[in-house]
């Protein structure tokens, strides 16, 4: 009998690999299931010590916070002799009413929680007072210490006017300072105490440059871009600006621009930094200073509002809309879009840390300031240090964007604009939709922990025609600091397109 075309000896080792591949496949299997039973088991518990290490976290912040509240009011006493109004420490029982009078200026009437006496004020509606810009996240950030005071304390007695609307009277008390501001135009504006008050911070209070913006413009054809929060110019200057092609800076005029109260720009300590008042800043230093009639808009983070914002303001000069990162998050039915954009921007969480840093920018008005009393205040002494230890082997222009701010204009900003702009943003994106032709393209990072994707997904379904580019293994930051290269071809193909 021939060995090799034995029948039994052929069969055996057939039936013999079977089952050793199926044991194999099984074997797999289970280990496969038993890898995803331990990811999920280790995921649910680094969420459960995230929320549980988070709760511990800010509870100490809420107390911390609170406790900062009353030392900066003894400490701006002493040093500016009079109080300065907060949001955390007006009591949520206090209102101040505002109604319309017939001589067409606004009467503001404010009644303490104990008493029932009113302190009124007449403010003029010449001044344009933006106050349904102001958002309530300012004063309406639910923590620790405010619950278990709310809970201690009576209810208000509600007053009612015919036709009114309640606003906080840390706000009224911010009008009040800002008109009596303008009244006085001779004397020039002077930094708190707790401002830096280096040549380069205040070099915008002499009288030709407090009105108007710090642009960096280069080029022919107009490009506008807009940064983020706690940024500045030099986050396009230092990276899309030097990887530009001959051709492109010799066809486009390439306008960076620092936002009021950050970078160069002014910093004016009496603004609330609305949405107008950025945009009318806007207006006034490039727009109309530049004789701009047609012109392309790249925006980052809270720049995309703004850039939102004045292309549905200009709908037939805007030739091409590209937005970075755009917060957008639209809220569930039922819920205030405020309030749901602070929640979902700063979700008071320690991880990741780039939401943990939002969170305490957000929510802790007084913790905000110590960190702008610390860094932004000495920001010479930390770009030396910087330097020293890096000794010029990295570009730190991003520290530029950090330091170069106030406690006042990036609290503001952060709740007027990327909160108090929440329910704005449907009517924005519909008038662009429907207004204008311009070409919309959205990049944004795969790995972005502060501003999901899911936000640039958002925004093409509620403009079809818009975008989307999402790029792998970048995140809020490194989608334009990481590919500087590559982006700056895009832009380029995106405006020779729109101008085509």
């Amino acid at each position: 009998m021939n060995f090799v075309t034995s029948p039994h000896f052929c069969c055996q080792p057939k039936s013999g690999g079977v089952f050793f591949r199926a044991v194999c496949f099984f074997s797999q299997r289970r280990m496969a299931v038993y890898k995803d039973q331990i990811v999920c088991i280790l995921t649910m518990a680094g969420r459960f010590l995230n929320h549980m290490l988070s709760f511990f976290v800010f509870t100490i912040l809420d107390i911390l916070d609170f406790i900062l509240c009353y030392s900066y009011k003894i400490a701006d006493f002493c040093v500016e002799a009079e109080w300065k109004p907060c949001y955390c420490s007006s009591s949520a029982k206090e209102e101040a009413l505002i109604t319309s009078s017939c001589s067409g200026d606004i009467l503001v009437s404010e009644q303490g929680e104990y008493s029932n006496k009113k302190k009124i004020v007449r403010l003029s509606c010449s001044n344009k007072l933006q106050l349904e810009e102001i958002s309530d996240t300012l004063y309406t950030r639910p923590s620790f210490v405010s619950e278990v005071s709310s809970k201690s304390t009576a209810t208000a007695t509600k007053i009612i006017r015919r036709p009114t609307f309640t606003v906080n009277p840390t706000i009224v008390e911010m009008l009040q300072g800002k008109i009596k501001g303008r009244q006085q135009t001779s004397s020039l504006p002077i930094p708190r105490w707790s401002d830096c008050d280096c040549e380069t911070c205040t070099a915008w209070t002499c009288s030709s440059s407090k009105e108007t913006l710090f642009v960096k413009a280069d080029g022919a054809k107009d490009v506008l871009f807009i940064h983020g929060f706690i940024s500045s110019s030099a986050f396009w200057t230092e990276t899309i600006y030097p990887n530009m092609s001959e051709a492109c800076k010799s066809k486009y005029r390439l306008l960076a621009v620092d936002l009021l109260g950050f970078g160069r720009s002014p910093k004016p300590i009496d603004s609330l930094y609305t949405l107008t008042d950025h945009l009318e800043m806007i207006e006034k230093s490039v727009i109309d200073a530049y004789k701009v009639k047609s012109f392309h808009i790249v925006a980052h983070s809270l720049g995309c509002i703004l850039a939102l914002a004045t292309a549905v303001k200009y709908p037939d000069s805007v030739k091409s809309l590209t937005l970075l990162a755009p917060p957008y998050f639209p809220a569930p039915r039922g819920e205030q879009a405020t309030q749901y954009m602070m929640r979902r921007v700063a979700p008071r969480r320690v991880w990741p840390p780039i939401a943990f840093g939002a969170s305490v920018a957000c929510w802790y008005e007084h913790i905000g300031r110590t960190i702008c009393l610390v860094i932004c205040k000495n920001h010479r002494f930390w770009e030396f240090l910087t330097k020293l230890l890096i000794r010029n082997r990295m570009r730190t222009y991003l520290m530029e964007g950090f330091f170069l701010h106030t406690h006042n204009s990036a609290w503001h900003t952060l709740h007027n604009i990327i909160c108090g702009t929440a329910a704005k943003m449907e009517e924005y994106l519909e008038e662009l939709k429907n207004r204008s032709n311009c070409d919309v393209t959205i990049f944004h990072g795969e790995d972005d922990e502060l501003i999901p994707v899911e936000c640039s997904y958002n925004m093409q379904s509620k403009i079809p025609r818009a975008k989307v580019k999402v790029v792998q293994n970048k995140d809020h930051i490194t989608i334009v600091v990481g590919r500087k290269e590559a982006l700056a071809r895009e832009l380029e193909g995106i405006w020779d397109n729109a101008s085509g």
